[in-house]
């Protein structure tokens, strides 16, 4: 397979991961609203976020695409675990 079709397949897989990751939007809702749910999910997400993004930057050609998904797992998950404990 050509690089270009590889770096197609990247990018529509990181769309589809932040599709996974925007869910967590319905979660903070919940949560402000005082349906709180289990923190394990969140906190999980963003440590797998914070190594995903590292490993795609420490990489000598950066990874994009999956800096791109996990910019959002990082981000969602910190306030989704916030939003669970208060």
């Amino acid at each position: 397979m050509n690089e270009k079709t590889i770096n197609k397949i990247g990018w529509v897989a990181s769309i589809i991961t932040l599709s996974m990751y925007t869910s967590y939007l319905d979660q903070i809702r919940l949560n402000i609203s005082g349906q709180k749910g289990s923190i394990l999910v969140p906190v999980i997400t963003t440590f797998s976020g914070i190594a995903w993004t590292s490993y795609a930057l420490l990489k000598k050609k950066k990874d994009w695409p999956i800096v791109a998904c996990n910019i959002p797992a990082i981000l969602f998950g910190i306030i989704t675990t916030i939003t669970a404990i208060i």
